[in-house]
Formats: C-alpha cells, structure tokens, sequence
C-alpha cells in the first residue's frame, strides 16, 4: 500500500490525480498540499493548507510516503514575473530538498515540453535528449528548462532516489480551464495569420501514464502527449467560433498593449507566448510507449474532441433558459 504526497492538489492537475489515485487499491493515503481548500473532499485525501515556498520538511519527515509528485506550478501568465518564479522555482526547490531529507524514494516532477522552448528551427518531432531551449521571456517555458536543471542536479546528488520528470503537452478534457482554453472558446478568436499545429493529451492519459510510471519503478525523462496534430482552424471550427487572423507583425504590439492595459477580454497571455502557435514544438512519444507498452486513450483529436462536447454540454442549459420551449409552460399544449 502507497502513500502519496501531492503538492498543488487543489489546481486542475492535482485534483485530477487525487480523483485517479484516490480509486487504486495499491494508495492508501494521499497527501496533499495546497494554500487553498481542495474543491473534492474524499476518504483517502489528508489536506494541509501549506505554502510550497515555506519549508515542506515538517509535514512529510516520519509519514511513510513513498510517492511525491510535485504539481504546484503557477501556469497562468502573471504580470508580477517575480512572484511567479518565486512560486515555481522555490517551490521546487522546497519540495526536491524535503523529500530527499525525509526519504522519499519515488518522485515525479512535472515540466512541460515548453521546456524545449517554440523556435523555428527545433527538431521535429521532440525527443526526451533533445536541447531544452525554453524562451527567456516567456516565463512559464523559461522556468520549465531552469527546473530541470535542478532535476538534473538533484539526480546527481541522490542516486539512490528515483526522480521521474514527466513533460505534457498541453493537457485537454472536460475539466481544462486556462487561458488557451478561455481564448478558443470566445465567438472571435484572434490568432497570427500563421500558425503551427498543436499537440494535445487528454487529462485521464496524463494520470495514469504518472501512475503506472511510479507504479513500475521508472526513472529519467518522459514526454507525454497524445498521437496527431490538429491545426488552430479546426479547433476554432470545432468549437462553433470564427478565426480572425491578423499578420504577425500587426498582432504583436496589439496584444501587448492588451496585456499591459490588463485587458483580460482581449488576451491572457504576453505577446511573447504568440510563438507558442506561431513555431512548432512538437514531440514523439515513442519513449512512454516502448518503456511502458502504453496505448493512449485518445489522439490529439479525441482529446480535443473531449472538450468540444464539454463545452457544448455547458451551453444547453444556458439556451434551454433563453428560448424556453412554450409547452414548457403550457402543458397541455394551449396558447395564452
């Protein structure tokens, strides 16, 4: 029986884990940590209100726990870029030294494939050895690559620790709700006259993939994201909503005078996040399925595919109450 330690258990990452590992036989515990009250509430679940970046050693030395997975990471782009860093990177930094003190033996990091960084020349596809590039300025990737400079370090100072570092794409399914998700759901979506395509994987892969990482005593780098590509169109199309696409050149300053004027109906994003769609940063996903004989759940499409039903579920209620149906209330069938 495993005990678990989960840091951000209360974000959209963490409580999907909790949902996930709450039902194996094989978890009898997990804890988690978060600075606000976990909106699920089950049996196996121990919650500590617990600031990441204030020291993690006395609430983990002496419990047993043989899993930590750190998922408090701050994914939204944040005007103050200081708190933003100080959040991930000491937040990391707190959590890699109070495992290792405490004698966690199995921990699973999570990065992202913005690690590689969006450059017109990266490989493609993506591989775990290619060179991590995250762009300076863009916060989010940058402190993606800086943590995994710390993994690196943190593997050569303890052996005897298995450090599994996991790099999704960008996650999607019926739960997602972040600014790339806020932005295609809206009636005109903005987007560079150029694009790459994306790279999706569905929520229940990405949870099970950590599992059974752990589960098998894995150690090193894994990217995990779904197979295929689906290009900004057909997302935008999916969803029921129109393109509007403006040269590059035009679109930049747009959104930063946007971002800068906190003009959150217009962007969420930085206009340094535009490479995000602009270059491809695309990876394979060959290691996870040789390592582990995985199959995934769903393609990039399926994934996405997911979220169009979920947000087309959310939208019925909302018409049902704009256009009542008349027998509704008249019922039996006469007219006023």
């Amino acid at each position: 029986m495993k005990r678990v330690l989960i840091t951000g258990v209360s974000g959209y990452f963490g409580s999907k884990l909790v949902s996930f590992l709450a039902g194996k036989e094989d978890v009898e515990e997990i804890i988690g940590i978060d600075i606000k009250e976990p909106s699920i509430t089950m049996e196996k679940l121990t919650f500590i209100r617990h600031d990441v970046r204030e020291d993690l050693l006395p609430l983990v030395q002496g419990k047993g726990i043989d899993w930590g997975i750190h998922a408090a990471y701050i994914l939204p782009p944040l005007h103050n870029k200081c708190l933003m860093e100080d959040i991930n990177i000491n937040g990391t930094l707190n959590f890699l030294r109070a495992c290792a003190e405490a004698g966690i033996p199995q921990l699973v990091q999570c990065s992202s494939t913005t690690a590689y960084g969006f450059h017109p020349d990266n490989e493609v596809p993506l591989k775990e050895d290619s060179p991590l590039r995250g762009n300076i300025d863009f916060t989010y990737s940058k402190n993606k690559r800086e943590l995994e400079n710390l993994c690196r370090e943190f593997r050569e100072d303890h052996p005897g620790i298995n450090l599994i570092v996991v790099r999704p794409c960008f996650v999607v399914g019926p739960g997602i709700d972040n600014p790339l998700s806020r932005h295609l759901t809206k009636k005109i979506v903005l987007i560079p006259a150029k694009t790459a395509p994306f790279q999706y994987i569905h929520e229940d892969d990405l949870v099970e993939i950590i599992y059974l990482l752990l589960k098998n005593r894995k150690t090193g780098d894994y990217n995990l994201v779904a197979d295929g590509l689906m290009t900004f169109d057909e997302m935008i199309r999916a969803l029921g909503n129109w393109p509007l696409k403006l040269p590059f050149s035009l679109m930049y300053p747009l959104n930063n005078l946007a971002w800068f004027l906190r003009l959150k109906f217009l962007t969420e994003f930085p206009s340094c996040g535009l490479n995000m769609v602009v270059y491809p940063w695309y990876a394979s996903n060959d290691k996870v399925k040789n390592d582990l004989g995985y199959r995934f759940g769903y393609t990039t499409r399926e994934a996405f595919a997911d979220f169009v039903r979920h947000v087309a579920d959310k939208k019925k209620p909302l018409l049902a109450n704009l256009f009542p149906n008349r027998r509704g209330k008249h019922p039996e069938g006469t007219s006023s």
